[in-house]
C-alpha cells in the first residue's frame, strides 16, 4: 500500500474512537494486512511503582482495556530510564534471542507472551516520554526493518490518542474525588446543623412516619405548607434519604423564574436557538438526571409551562430549546406549595391532570403555631447558628420568660420569620440576655391592623390586596431589598409582583396605595 494512503488509513483507525482499546483494535487489524502481527500492547513507565503499566492490549480475538502492572528487576528498570534519558524517539526492532534486553524478556514472562520478534516504539511529546506501543509477532514470521518504518509513520497519532486517554483518566480520577469531597462535606454540614430535623420526635413526628414511607420510592411528593413552615428542609429529607441520595438534588423556584426564561432554564437550549444563546446549556431537568428536582412554589409556574411540565412528569424526556433531540430522564420529583392548588384546578388557573400527577402522595407541613412544642429547640438551634454566623464571641442565653413569649405568638411567618426574630434579638443585644419583647419587627399588629366583625366579610383576594397595599405604603411602593415590601411579607419578591399582577395591584413609587 501507498505510504500516504496507510498513513490516512491507519490514522482513521487510531483516532476514530474514544475508547482506546476500540481504537487499538481497529489499527491492529489493519496492520494484520501488512506484517505478521499478533499482538499490540500500549504501556506506561511508572518510575515511583519501579514497574511498566500496560492500558490496552490488542489480539485476533479482539482488544480490552486493562491496568496491569509488570514489577520490573533492578536491572530492567536501568534499561528503560536509560532509554528514557536518551530521548530515543524512533521504533526499533528486535529478535527475542540472547541479546534481547532484560526489561523486554521479563515483560514477555510475566504475561505469558512467546514473541519471535517485536516493535517497540517510543511514545513522547517533545522531550517529555509518555509512554510505548509494543507490536508483537509469535509465530515463525519476524518483521523486518520495512515493517518498522511503516510503524514510525503512526508515531503522531499514536502520542495523541495515548495523550488523551492520560487525560480522560485524570479527569475521571478527579471527579471521583470531587464526589468524594462532596460526600464527606455533606455529611459535615449535617453534622454542624444537627443529624435530625429539629421536631421529628415532636411537631414534625407524622411529617417524618410520611417521609420514611416514600423516600425509598419514586413516586411524586407534594409538599403543602405555610410560606416559612420548612417545605425545603423536608424535600431535603426525603432525597437524602432515597437511593438518589448520591445523585444531583436541584432545586427550582419556579415563582422567581420570568415568564420568558422559564423554558431555558427548565430544559435547556441550544446554541443560537435564540438571540442571546451563544453557547449550548442544559436545563435544570437534565441536571437533575440521576437525582431528584424540587420544584418549589409550583402554583406559581404559568400555564403553558405547566403543561410542558406534564409531559416531564409522564415521559420523562425533554427536548432543549432550538433542538430536536429527545433526552430521557431519571428523576424524581418532588413539589412544594403554599397555594390551594385544588382551588387553582376550580379557577383554571392549575391544570388538573398536573395536580393529579403531582398530588399522588401529599404531604402536609404544619405551621409552627401547630408545633409550639418544636419552638425551644428550634430556637436555641437560631441562636447557636445566627451566633456562629455573627462572629460573636459567645452564645447569648435566653431570658427568664422569653420562651413562654415565643411559644404564645402566633408566627405568621413559620420557622422563617423565627429565625429572622433570632437574628434580630442577637444584633440588638449580642452579649444577651435575648428578650423577644417585640415580636412585630415593624409589621402592623393585630392591634394596628382593621379588624372585620361578622357582618363585614370580604373575600380572601381582596383581604390579601388591602394587606399588601398596606405594606407597600410603608415601604414607599419598594419591593425589593432589605425592609422591602417582599421582606415584610416574608415571600420572594417575583412572588409578591405576581400576585400584584393577579390582584390588579400597580408597581412603582407613583402609586397610590391607600
Amino acid at each position: 500500500m501507498d505510504k500516504n494512503l496507510f498513513f490516512r488509513q491507519a490514522t482513521l483507525r487510531i483516532c476514530g474512537n474514544l475508547e482506546i482499546e476500540q481504537a487499538l483494535y481497529s489499527v491492529f487489524r489493519f496492520l494484520q494486512e501488512e506484517m505478521p502481527l499478533s499482538r499490540m500492547t500500549l504501556q506506561l513507565y511508572e518510575k515511583e511503582l519501579k514497574a511498566v503499566r500496560t492500558i490496552a492490549v490488542a489480539t485476533p480475538e479482539g482488544a480490552r482495556e486493562v491496568d496491569f502492572l509488570t514489577p520490573l528487576s533492578n536491572e530492567a528498570r536501568r534499561q528503560i530510564e536509560q532509554k528514557i534519558r536518551l530521548k530515543e524517539a524512533q521504533p526499533h526492532l528486535h529478535l527475542v534471542n540472547e541479546d534481547t534486553p532484560r526489561i523486554y524478556l521479563e515483560m514477555f514472562r510475566f504475561h505469558g507472551v512467546r514473541g519471535s520478534s517485536f516493535i517497540i516504539m517510543p511514545l513522547n511529546v517533545g522531550a517529555r516520554y509518555i509512554g510505548s506501543l509494543t507490536l508483537i509477532s509469535e509465530g515463525k514470521e519476524v518483521f523486518t526493518q520495512a515493517h518498522v518504518d511503516r510503524i514510525a509513520l503512526l508515531k503522531e497519532p499514536f502520542v495523541i490518542a495515548l495523550s488523551n486517554t492520560i487525560r480522560y483518566h485524570e479527569v475521571v480520577k478527579l471527579k471521583n474525588l470531587l464526589k468524594d469531597d462532596n460526600r464527606y462535606l455533606f455529611q459535615e454540614i449535617r453534622h454542624l446543623t444537627g443529624d435530625e430535623i429539629i421536631g421529628t420526635n415532636f411537631g414534625l413526628k407524622e411529617v417524618m412516619n410520611q417521609v420514611q414511607r416514600v423516600a425509598a420510592l419514586d413516586s411524586p411528593v407534594l409538599l403543602l405548607g405555610e410560606t416559612g413552615v420548612g417545605k425545603d428542609v423536608i424535600a431535603n429529607a426525603i432525597h437524602y434519604s432515597s437511593s438518589r441520595k448520591d445523585g444531583p438534588f436541584v432545586k427550582v423556584n419556579c415563582g422567581a423564574i420570568p415568564d420568558s426564561l422559564i423554558d431555558s432554564e427548565l430544559f435547556g437550549h441550544e446554541k443560537g436557538a435564540f438571540t442571546g444563546a451563544l453557547s449550548q446549556k442544559r436545563g435544570r431537568f437534565e441536571r437533575a438526571d440521576k437525582g431528584t428536582i424540587f420544584l418549589d412554589e409550583i402554583g406559581e409556574l404559568p400555564l403553558q409551562a405547566q403543561s410542558r411540565l406534564l409531559r416531564v412528569l409522564q415521559h420523562k424526556e425533554i427536548e432543549r430549546v432550538g433542538g430536536n433531540k429527545t433526552i430521557r430522564l431519571d428523576i424524581r420529583f418532588i413539589a412544594a406549595t403554599n397555594r390551594n392548588l385544588e382551588d387553582m384546578v376550580r379557577k383554571n388557573q392549575f391544570r388538573e391532570d398536573l395536580f393529579f400527577r403531582l398530588n399522588v402522595f401529599p404531604i402536609r407541613v404544619p405551621p409552627l403555631r401547630e408545633r409550639a412544642a418544636d419552638i425551644p429547640a428550634l430556637t436555641q438551634f437560631f441562636v447557636s447558628k445566627k451566633a456562629k454566623e455573627l462572629k460573636l464571641p459567645g452564645v447569648p442565653h435566653l431570658a427568664a420568660g422569653a420562651v413562654d413569649i415565643l411559644t404564645a405568638y402566633q408566627w405568621p411567618g413559620n420557622v422563617r420569620e423565627l429565625e429572622n426574630v433570632v437574628e434580630r434579638a442577637l444584633i440588638l443585644n449580642p452579649e444577651g440576655p435575648l428578650t423577644f419583647n417585640d415580636l412585630s419587627g415593624g409589621r402592623p399588629t393585630s392591634a394596628q391592623t382593621d379588624i372585620i366583625d361578622e357582618g363585614q366579610w370580604e373575600t380572601l383576594d381582596s383581604l390579601t390586596a388591602r394587606y399588601i397595599q398596606r405594606v407597600l405604603s410603608k415601604t414607599n411602593g419598594r419591593i425589593n431589598g432589605k425592609d422591602g415590601a417582599a421582606e415584610i411579607l416574608g415571600i420572594n419578591p417575583n412572588t409578591l409582583r405576581n400576585r400584584m399582577r393577579k390582584l390588579g395591584i400597580g408597581f412603582g413609587r407613583q402609586e397610590s396605595y391607600n
